[in-house]
């Protein structure tokens, strides 16, 4: 049963495998003998990562080990909302909209929570106070980079679900398909339009990003009109061989590694050092990692784009054949 509810062996960390993943089962199994929706869990996680940015706003270290717990709590709901959704078959849009705006309260809370704690310490090696000069390195840590790092990350994550399982087990959308979406459902409907335009808008951000991959599935869609199942498999396995390792790049920039620096910043009393490792270290891993992906995006495309060339040239020479 705990194999039924990863999403894929390539897309899981091994603290998910063997520690998060196994934790949040067991929650994930009594929430549902009780019959409590995922998207509830999902709601509580807020809370909890709220709380925790409040514990992380003192500096004594009582406050900060509870901030620990807390944050992780929060992250065990998060993936048990994720295992009952999957075991349960209660997959939703919404669900999987309100999973990545938990993420988002928690850390604005917690940036919010460092910032107001760092004001009014000194910058290290000086008798100058953070003072205001603290919410730019904030804004630059999470608007900047951890914002399209997590971002990127889960989109590189489901393109490689969809070309592991295909449509059933990846949420790999796209801008045009949510914003018909948005634009089918009545008028009345104002949140559900609102909704959908939103997260049209997240994924035609994601879009902008990788080029490369686009031209890529735009080539592999019309390769597969063709019908040439050897050739699309084929390419197919050669997006999964070159994605494999990639995966663990995206799987640091989305929670643990993140999380575990800003535990480690804050248990030693130095929260500063979570923007800067955002900053620097993961921008560095970000920045390959897309670099690496877009290469692999436009190396197989030109072989599509071969393949795809030969296969018409092919079937113009055969249909010549036939009207002579």
């Amino acid at each position: 049963m705990l194999y039924l509810s990863f999403k894929s062996e390539d897309t899981e960390e091994w603290l998910d495998v063997h520690f998060t993943r196994p934790v949040g089962l067991a929650f994930a199994l009594l929430w549902n003998r009780l019959g409590v929706h995922p998207n509830a869990i999902t709601i509580l996680s807020m809370f909890l990562g709220a709380a925790a940015a409040v514990m992380f706003y003192h500096t004594d270290l009582p406050h900060n080990v509870a901030g620990v717990a807390l944050l992780m709590l929060a992250n065990f709901c998060d993936s048990t909302d994720g295992q009952m959704a999957r075991l349960s078959g209660k997959k939703t849009l919404i669900g999987r909209m309100l999973d990545g705006l938990a993420g988002d309260v928690w850390f604005f809370c917690i940036y919010a929570a460092l910032c107001l704690r760092l004001m009014p310490q000194f910058i290290p090696g000086t008798e100058v106070k953070w003072g205001w000069g603290i919410w730019i390195l904030a804004f630059v840590a999470g608007i900047l980079c951890h914002a399209p790092q997590s971002s990127l990350a889960d989109y590189y994550r489901q393109i490689h679900l969809f070309f592991l399982k295909g449509t059933e087990g990846s949420e790999l959308d796209s801008y045009e398909q949510q914003r018909a979406v948005s634009q089918q459902l009545p008028r009345h409907d104002v949140v559900g339009r609102l909704f959908h335009r939103n997260y049209a808008n997240y994924c035609r951000r994601q879009e902008v990003r990788t080029p490369a991959f686009q031209r890529f599935f735009r080539h592999y869609r019309q390769m597969e009109g063709i019908g040439d199942r050897h050739a699309v498999d084929e390419v197919r396995l050669q997006l999964l061989e070159g994605s494999r390792p990639l995966m663990k790049y995206a799987n640091i920039l989305t929670f643990n590694v993140r999380a575990i620096t800003l535990y480690a910043a804050c248990l030693i009393g130095i929260p500063w050092l979570y923007f800067v490792v955002e900053i620097t270290v993961l921008t560095l891993l970000y920045v390959y990692m897309h670099r690496r992906h877009e290469q692999l995006c436009d190396r197989l495309t030109e072989v599509m784009k071969i393949i795809t060339e030969l296969k018409i040239k092919n079937l113009r020479i055969k249909n010549q054949e036939f009207e002579d």
